[in-house]
Order: C-alpha cells, then structure tokens, then sequence
C-alpha cells in the first residue's frame, strides 16, 4: 500500500504544538495509523472489522 496514495487525516486529539500527533487512513481494507510528525516512519494497517471489534472491547471495559 503506497501511502503517498493515502488521504491521512489528523486526529482532533493531537496536540497543536505538534505533539502527540497520530494520523489515520482508512481505505475499503483496513485503516492504517503512523506517527504525523514523522511520516517517514512506517504506519501500520489493522483490518477494518478487526479495529471494529476492538474498539467494541474497548467501550464494554
């Protein structure tokens, strides 16, 4: 996945000194998160069903 091809959204929770910054591109497949004050790094792609179930995890604890 060329993430050059990604529209990458920043997260409203990312600080505005530019910290904290995390950005987000979700695609048909997966959503895909890096690092927004270091897009050179690697991001990384969880399936959009799994992040789904995970984040259904997260609101029942």
């Amino acid at each position: 996945m060329n993430t050059t091809e990604l529209a990458w959204l920043k997260s409203s929770y990312s600080g505005t000194q530019g910290d904290s910054c995390v950005g987000v591109a979700i695609t048909e497949q997966a959503v895909c998160v890096r690092d927004s004050r270091d897009v050179s790094r690697p991001h990384f792609a969880v399936g959009r069903g799994e992040l789904a179930r995970f984040m259904g995890f997260l609101t029942e604890a």
